[in-house]
């Protein structure tokens, strides 16, 4: 019998590592295991892709270890279940955009680094639909957004409200919201306001508001929120 914990890919640094448990259930038994959760918010930190997957001997009632943990840590865990971290993975995003209609599923960072065909291929599903304007994006708002999923535990495709604005789009909906900022950060191609297929809106926030990573904007009557990668602060 085996079992993966359903929030792989949760961020974790090798510095600022902390444990914690997973109840992992099955028809027969529910047994804990240990974990590691991301707690360093700090993007200049070594970030690495947490992966668990453990595989249960329902006959001698034994977790066995994928594998320790960066600086010996896997000797602080209890046996006989460990955590493993991976190299890093590639990080994939699915969005639909709301006004287009267009989909895309993008890998943007293959392990090693960002993918540039890929990157401007999200350049593009972000560009400003009014005035037809492509603005490069930047990409730790890309990451900010794997990472805000692998906090929820999900891969379900985000939907884009608002990504990149020109001047001129930001302006003219200036016009019509007190809502939308002068200098906002669409117009610099560092903010989108989204929601998530079967996550509520509340949830996307708490998430968003915990990773401390830029700003965080909480509109439910529009249904989205707005996050960026400007300084911390929340609205």
């Amino acid at each position: 019998m085996s079992y993966e914990w359903v929030k792989t890919g949760q961020f974790v640094c090798r510095a600022c590592i902390y444990w914690g448990w997973a109840t992992l259930t099955s028809a027969a038994m529910t047994v804990k295991v240990p974990f590691v959760r991301q707690k360093c918010i700090n993007y200049d930190h070594l970030l690495v892709d947490l992966i668990i997957m453990d595989k249960f001997d329902a006959n001698r009632r034994k977790l066995l270890a994928l594998g320790g943990v960066a600086f010996g840590a896997a000797a602080i865990l209890p046996t006989p279940a460990f955590a493993t971290l991976s190299t890093p993975r590639p990080r994939i995003l699915t969005l639909n955009n709301l006004h287009t209609g267009e989909s895309i599923k993008a890998e943007f960072f293959d392990g090693r680094g960002y993918i540039q065909d890929e990157l401007a291929k999200l350049n593009h599903f972000f560009r400003d639909f009014r005035a037809n304007k492509i603005k490069s994006i930047d990409p730790k708002l890309f990451d900010q957004l794997y990472r805000l999923q692998g906090l929820l535990g999900t891969n379900k495709p985000v939907q884009l409200v608002s990504g990149y604005r020109s001047l001129d789009t930001n302006n003219e909906l200036r016009e019509r919201s007190r809502g939308v900022a002068k200098h906002s950060y669409h117009t610099k191609g560092q903010a989108m306001d989204f929601h998530i297929e079967g996550i509520s809106l509340s949830n996307v926030r708490k998430a968003a508001l915990s990773m401390r990573a830029g700003g965080v904007g909480y509109y439910p009557s529009s249904n989205f929120v707005h996050i960026d990668t400007g300084p911390t602060r929340h609205w």
